[in-house]
Order: C-alpha cells, then structure tokens, then sequence
C-alpha cells in the first residue's frame, strides 16, 4: 500500500472503503474527477473561485477537479445539477450566498431547500459590492450619484444576481431613490454592458471587477464594505459617505448533496480547510479583491442560517419585489 493510499485511509477512519449511498459498489474516495458546479457564468467571482481552490483540492487529491458553470435561474439550474448527482463527494456546488441564502426570501418559489436539500463543506471567501458607472458618466461620486438617482427618468441598475438588489436596497432607502433594475445571468455580461455605456450603473462584486477598474475600463464610485478596499484605496465606502446601513458582502461557500456520508464529508472538508490555511490561497483571494472565509461545515451551517434571516429581514422591511 503506497503512501497516498495509506493517508485516505486513515483520514476516512478504520474502514478501507466507503459505501456509496446511490447503491453503487463499495469504492474508495477519489477515484476519478471530481467537478465543481459554480452557478454563475465564466469570470465571475465565484468562477475565479471554484478554478483556483479546484486546482488546490485537485493537487491535494491526486484527480482532476473540473469546474462546470451552470447559469441562470438564480443558481437554482446549478443547485439542481448537484440534487441530481449521485451522493457520492464527486460532485460540489460552490454556492454563494444568492443560492443559499439570498433565494430563500427573494424568489416567490424556490424549487430547492438550501439546508434540507444541501451539506457545507467549508466555507470559502466574502467580498464587498462595489458600484462602477462607464467612463464617460458624468458620475463621479456618491453625491453625484445621489443627485441624480432623485431625477427622472430612472437610472438602469444592473447586476447578476437578487443577493446584490437586496445588499444595496439599505443605501437607496437612506438616500431616497430608486433604480430600475436590469438582471443579467453573469457578470461578463454585465460588465460588458457597463464599459459600453448600454446601463447607467452596475452593483458587482469586486473579486471580478478590480482589475477591470484598475485597467480603467470603467470607473468605480463606492464599495460596501465596512472599510476601503484594499485594491481599491481611493475609491470611498457608501458608509462613510455617511450611509451607514449601507454594508454588504457576498461570500462563496462549497456544499454537496444532503445524503453525502459523514465520513466522506469530513474527508473532503479537512482537505480543502488545509488548502485555505495556506498563506498563499489567502494572497490569491486578497488580489482577487476578497478575504478567506474558513468556516468548518458546522460554522458553515450556522452562518448561513444567519444570513438567511438577515436577507429576511431586509425583504420584509424594504417592501422587496419577490422574483
């Protein structure tokens, strides 16, 4: 028995094999590629993720991790591809809060339970929004943009996901106006849209858009953080431009199916936790313009519990228009 052998068997305990719950022969884990489902389009946040941690738990388990993006519906087509899948650790969902947490109050249906149906295995990374308007607006800051969100016609608001209408909805109630929103399936698109001056306002986050804003392909007015974003120094926080309800980050997370062995949950978490304690996955997150967010499956759980009712929450009080 080599070395690899001897340290998967170890860490899955006693038994030299484990069961798979599709009824499947006994096999050992892994035996082949595993694959990630990102709900959102190529070069998103989230994408940009699932790419770099894959290649990490790819490295760490000796088989190919490949990463399927699976668009539209509010991550529920991606969500639904894991329900599918045989519960047997080949299959993750990396899932950020507008699946697992957002969706739960902002859809009036929502084909899925996102702690019935779903397992964390670890959390991952949290960002801050930021807002980014075309060169030539004639926005350049958060008083500018204020002025004139209270004009007619109505500025067009666009995104890619109901987490962002609903994580900036407490600025637009402190400063008094409205948008109209335009929803796109990923940020590709939206940020195309953005840079050729076809929307008048963009709300993304900044994993996939500070280098963007860097290169000066379109400019960015205020981030929701509770402090600056490093990548972003001179670009203001919307809480210091004294609209202090006005924080809000996304966060990415990986999940599997609800009937996934303990064993095997266990397994892959400890693999991945041990990817996000290198300083170096840490390095890469920063740059990407987010943080590490190393939550074991437990306090997984309980986060995104949390975030439920604060999305909930901030629905019930802003009249939010269900999808």
């Amino acid at each position: 028995m080599n070395h690899n052998r001897r340290r998967i068997l170890a860490m899955l305990g006693a038994a030299p094999a484990l069961a798979l719950g599709t009824g499947a022969r006994a096999t050992e884990f892994p035996s082949k590629a595993v694959r990630i489902i990102v709900p959102f389009g190529p070069g998103s946040g989230s994408d940009v993720y699932a790419r770099y941690f894959g290649q990490q738990l790819a490295d760490r388990i000796g088989q190919a991790v490949i990463v399927e993006n699976k668009a539209g519906a509010g991550g529920a087509i991606a969500v639904r591809a894991l329900q599918t899948a045989p519960a047997d650790g080949y299959t993750i969902l990396l899932g950020s809060n507008s699946p697992m947490a957002v969706n739960v109050s902002a859809y009036r249906q929502l084909p899925y339970d996102p702690v019935k149906d779903l397992r964390p295995l670890c959390g991952l990374t949290r960002s801050m929004a930021v807002l980014v308007v075309p060169n030539n607006s004639p926005l350049h800051t958060v008083e500018d943009l204020v002025a004139r969100g209270k004009q007619q016609p109505q500025m067009n608001m666009g995104t890619y996901s109901a987490g962002y209408q609903l994580g900036i909805a407490p600025f637009l109630d402190e400063a008094g106006f409205k948008w109209q929103d335009v929803m796109y399936k990923g940020l590709s698109q939206t940020t195309t849209d953005v840079i050729g001056g076809q929307i008048d306002i963009a709300v993304i986050d900044t994993p996939g858009s500070v280098n963007v804003v860097n290169a000066g392909q379109m400019r960015a007015i205020a981030v929701t953080g509770t402090d600056r974003h490093p990548e972003l120094p001179n670009v203001p926080t919307l809480v210091e431009s004294g609209y202090h309800k006005a924080v809000h980050y996304s966060w990415t997370s990986l999940w599997v199916h609800a009937d996934t062995p303990n064993p095997l949950v266990q397994r892959i978490s400890d693999e991945l936790l041990q990817v996000l304690s290198n300083p170096e996955s840490a390095e890469f997150v920063r740059k990407n313009g987010g943080e590490i967010m190393p939550y074991n499956p437990e306090r997984m759980r309980s986060f995104q519990t949390s975030e439920i009712k604060r999305f909930t929450s901030a629905v019930d009080s802003l009249n939010f228009k269900k999808i």
